[in-house]
């Protein structure tokens, strides 16, 4: 049976979207696993997202929380909120007490992918208090780490992604993923599907 990745992600402007669809390819890359990309529900309102520049949403489907157990592997991306992810990320973790109550989640391999407006705005913060909802599903976090090589010492260029997952810097909002972002999030996606694989093949 194939293994099953989800990449379930909310992106108001698209960056972390772009994320999502590199991962898809990079998860998709490994034999033997199907990956599938979600979004989660929006929780401001048509006028509000108007009011804040935000374009019209794709045409990625919506999770809901329960269908969150089907998968065998689950890569979360956000963009960050004052070093912590979206409410829209975290309203969809809130509404997954059903899941928690169940164990449904609990041995999943897990991970995150993520965008910052700057430098010093939460690389590492967003994605380390992510950790505490995988936490308390039992989640087994998966780090990307420097599997990514010689890239993640590249001092010559502004690079988002660390240690915790695959990462942009959107500025202003007009600044979109480099290609060493995109390259980054293409690795976490084999590299996460290797693992959950490798998960799935010693409990079967």
């Amino acid at each position: 049976m194939a293994v099953k990745v989800y990449v379930v992600y909310y992106s108001m402007y698209g960056h972390v979207g772009k994320l999502a669809e590199e991962i898809k390819k990079g998860a998709s890359s490994v034999e033997g696993v199907e990956v599938k990309v979600w979004q989660v529900p929006e929780i401001l309102s048509e006028e509000v997202l108007g009011k804040m520049g935000a374009p019209p949403k794709t045409d990625v489907p919506i999770i809901s929380p329960q269908e969150l157990a089907e998968a065998d592997g689950i890569l979360f991306g956000f963009p960050t909120r004052f070093g912590m992810m979206a409410s829209q990320m975290k309203a969809f973790f809130d509404a997954t007490g059903g899941l928690w109550r169940e164990q449904s989640l609990a041995g999943k391999p897990a991970g995150v992918f993520f965008s910052t407006g700057t430098q010093g705005g939460g690389q590492e913060t967003t994605p380390l208090t992510a950790v505490t909802q995988l936490t308390h599903h039992g989640m087994v976090f998966v780090p990307v780490g420097y599997t990514f090589g010689a890239k993640m010492f590249d001092m010559e260029k502004v690079q988002g992604g660390s240690p915790y997952g695959a990462g942009t810097y959107a500025g202003d909002g007009s600044r979109w993923p480099s290609e060493m972002e995109l390259e980054h999030a293409f690795h976490q996606g084999k590299y996460f599907a290797g693992i959950a694989k490798k998960i799935k093949g010693s409990s079967a």
